[in-house]
């Protein structure tokens, strides 16, 4: 975690916070950001915590946040900053272009969307239309959630009952885990079979990481 003076930041200056577990990443977008003259980056987090921490501190004009993140995703960080800071302006910065993370980010109240693959003309305008108070979602993202709308979302608790099929819990095991019944269980399993349009778990599996539901390496 990395801070600046805060009698540094001109009034004039648009302050930025930047949240992602990868030093290199922070340390290429804080130069790329400050050869604006009115961009001042006063802070850098690895982790949700540390966000949090940083924006009670700073209460940045615009904070870029990662998706994927260890411990705390960059998702469930956003969410935690809307819930204390709902004037927040944040936006995803991520290499996810899976459209389970777009929808998610942008309900959970992300001005914007963008891939990491993009220019730093395209960041630094991203960055400025967030800023005036505009939404910044690229037009490839948002064809992403135009193609989703309308797709039946798992719950938070049918998540929860996905997330166990890798392991190659039975039935009986998750319910146990999850201190749910058993018929509960086969209930949601039914559920998430029908949502996600599928006849049993390894389509279930398959299905749910394509569209970025459930990430077999955080398993």
């Amino acid at each position: 975690m990395q801070t600046k003076p805060a009698e540094q930041i001109k009034p004039a200056e648009i302050s930025l916070l930047l949240v992602d577990d990868h030093a290199l990443v922070r340390m290429g977008l804080t130069a790329l950001l400050e050869m604006e003259p009115d961009f001042r980056v006063v802070g850098e987090a690895g982790d949700g915590s540390q966000a949090m921490e940083l924006f009670a501190r700073f209460n940045p004009d615009v904070t870029l946040l990662d998706v994927r993140m260890p411990h705390m995703d960059g998702i469930e960080t956003l969410k935690q900053l809307i819930q204390k800071w709902p004037e927040a302006r944040i936006v995803m910065l991520t290499t996810s272009d899976l459209e389970d993370e777009i929808e998610r980010a942008v309900t959970a109240g992300a001005c914007g969307y963008l891939l990491k693959k993009i220019t730093r003309e395209e960041l630094v305008k991203a960055v400025r239309q967030v800023h005036a108070g505009e939404a910044c979602i690229p037009a490839e993202v948002a064809k992403q959630l135009a193609a989703n709308r309308g797709a039946p979302r798992l719950s938070e608790r049918e998540r929860e009952v996905l997330a166990m099929l890798p392991r190659g819990l039975t039935n009986p095991d998750i319910a146990k885990a999850l201190g749910i019944s058993l018929n509960t269980t086969k209930t949601h399993l039914r559920t998430i079979f029908s949502k996600l349009d599928v006849a049993d778990r390894s389509e279930a599996i398959n299905v749910a990481v394509q569209r970025g539901i459930l990430h077999l390496n955080e398993q």
